[in-house]
């Protein structure tokens, strides 16, 4: 209160110190405070103690100037709500505690954190179903798979309606090349849409999208001054990248800068998400044994020869020497 009475900035420390006080107090008057309460809460103290909270970035206000503390409200009190039963299982250790080969597939799917789902796990099949009824859709979408030309309509109602099917399997540890087989609409762009606006509530492809619209340039001003500023790989990576603009095709320019700006910020391999084939390889020709077990994007075409000559650029100029 000091800090905010004379207009001074709280450390961090002291600034979620504030947060859980004002959370508590929150959550004494309604169990489970909405964003749109914990919104007018940070509206009113930001008005209040406006030098102290605002969200200003080297003198400018940051959007509506509340956003941040709207966000760290909401952190703590989706925390506070959190159940205190531990959702990780511990391994018991046996003759070999490091073995995870013995490990049931049940067990390790049972780990998984299921934070910011809405549907994880559904106890009951909807009341429409039966287990025939979820077979026939299920061999029906495999046929789909295999033609040219399919209704997508269809296919998103078929994926919806076996989301309880898919997701009985997908928690039960199935092999992954087993739901390649039995699900392999789930593997492609609509199906994976289906699934995650069913497990999460949010539109994955409309929600990028918005927020690359809405974020992108700020992260990318972010990283280019900031980050580069403090990160050597950062700046070597936006030097490079500032030479390379342009020369790329079929490649939207800022959503690669991203990508490549943020395998720099988080030092990260890029041959673990980018994996380079010859511009004429089908998909079927694509050698899989060589590909990372993490998610990856496969590039080929014509414009995989610049990205691929832009990477040992980049690698070029962090050996060669320390500055870009």
């Amino acid at each position: 209160m000091q800090c905010l009475e004379r207009g001074k900035r709280p450390s961090p420390r002291l600034r979620r110190e504030m947060i859980r006080i004002v959370v508590s107090e929150m959550m004494n008057a309604c169990a489970s405070p909405s964003k749109q309460a914990s919104t007018v809460v940070a509206k009113e103290m930001v008005a209040k103690y406006t030098q102290s909270l605002q969200d200003v970035i080297e003198g400018e206000v940051v959007g509506p100037g509340y956003h941040s503390l709207v966000k760290q409200l909401q952190a703590r009190i989706e925390n506070v709500k959190r159940s205190s039963a531990p959702r990780m299982m511990k391994r018991k250790q046996g003759s070999d505690e490091y073995d995870t080969e013995v490990i049931p597939a049940e067990q390790k799917a049972a780990i998984q954190d299921t934070y910011g789902c809405i549907s994880w796990d559904m106890n009951f099949m909807p009341v429409s179903e039966t287990p025939e009824s979820q077979q026939e859709k299920k061999d029906k979408m495999k046929v789909l798979s295999e033609q040219a030309n399919f209704s997508s309509d269809e296919v998103k109602t078929l994926m919806k309606c076996t989301y309880y099917s898919q997701r009985k399997e997908i928690n039960k540890g199935t092999d992954l090349q087993c739901l390649v087989e039995d699900w392999p609409f789930l593997f492609q762009e609509i199906g994976m849409a289906v699934h995650f606006q069913e497990l999460t509530g949010v539109p994955l492809k409309e929600t990028f999208l918005t927020s690359v619209g809405k974020k992108g340039k700020r992260l990318l001003d972010f990283m280019r001054t900031v980050c580069a500023n403090k990160n050597e790989r950062v700046l070597q990576a936006v030097a490079k990248l500032k030479i390379l603009r342009g020369q790329l095709e079929g490649c939207l320019e800022d959503v690669k800068d991203m990508v490549l700006l943020l395998l720099s910020y988080f030092e990260e391999k890029e041959e673990n998400l980018l994996h380079y084939v010859d511009e004429k390889c089908l998909a079927t020709e694509v050698q899989v044994e060589s590909l990372p077990v993490t998610p990856c994007i496969i590039v080929c075409g014509v414009s995989s020869t610049s990205i691929q000559r832009g990477a040992q650029k980049l690698k070029q100029g962090k050996t060669r020497n320390n500055c870009p």
